[in-house]
């Protein structure tokens, strides 16, 4: 499906973005991964500018063309409590205006039925204390998505995918962990590379603009007192109350 396919994956040498890489590379695509980690393709920092352009400037001179642009790249740098306005900011360059930029400066080498997957997270929507510079970033990518989508409507499909809990190194899990997943266990980097490839394939031709959710349900599941392994502290009071 994807032989021949020039696909680039924004931290690609590790987690999720690897398993993605893998994923096309099995499809027989050529895959143009940039990560500040070892990599067979391009060690470089996207929070630098002229990073992006060095880059990109390869893709093109390489092969031509882009038929997929995978942004995966992301860190946390904490919050409030600790983060400070460098390190903010690093976070946003990285998540959020290094995608934006590498699709400015892709925007005409893409080919017909082209396609753009940003990753990012239902922290979008919902967080844990103290961290607000990952938050932040995942909240624009999901709203890059829609803008890109109607930027570049006719030309590119631009989609996102929300991973919820990703276990990136095959740990094993405790019952109650598994129980807050309707699904029945925690996720897997591969259940993220699937939706990314149905995203890139022609089956999808008809989706853009959307942020697709893959998190075995857990976003969805209302958790009280006892409710699936979950407890509150002894002091706490038992009943329960909608909210």
């Amino acid at each position: 499906m994807f032989n021949d396919k020039v696909v680039i994956v924004t931290g690609g040498a590790r987690g999720i973005g690897k398993v993605i890489s893998q994923c096309f590379r099995d499809e027989g695509a050529h895959v143009c991964v940039i990560d500040k980690l070892a990599n067979d393709y391009f060690v470089g920092d996207l929070a630098e500018k002229q990073v992006l352009y060095d880059f990109s400037e390869k893709v093109i001179n390489q092969y031509g063309r882009v038929d997929y642009l995978i942004n995966n790249a992301a860190l946390s740098m904490g919050g409030i409590e600790d983060c400070s306005w460098e390190d903010f900011n690093y976070v946003l360059h990285t998540g959020v205006t290094a995608p934006f930029m590498l699709t400015k400066l892709l925007k005409d080498y893409f080919t017909e039925g082209a396609a753009i997957v940003d990753i990012s997270s239902t922290r979008d929507r919902m967080s844990q204390p103290n961290t607000e510079s990952y938050t932040a970033a995942k909240g624009g990518i999901s709203a890059l998505t829609h803008a890109l989508a109607v930027s570049l409507s006719g030309k590119v499909r631009v989609n996102a995918v929300s991973p919820g809990w990703i276990d990136t190194e095959d740990n094993q899990w405790e019952e109650a962990d598994k129980a807050q997943h309707s699904a029945g266990r925690v996720g897997t980097s591969r259940d993220i590379a699937n939706m990314v490839l149905f995203l890139c394939s022609d089956k999808a031709g008809f989706i853009t603009g959307e942020n697709i959710t893959v998190d075995g349900g857990m976003t969805k599941l209302m958790i009280y007192h006892d409710d699936h392994g979950w407890q509150y502290g002894k002091d706490e009071p038992d009943e329960k109350t909608d909210h």
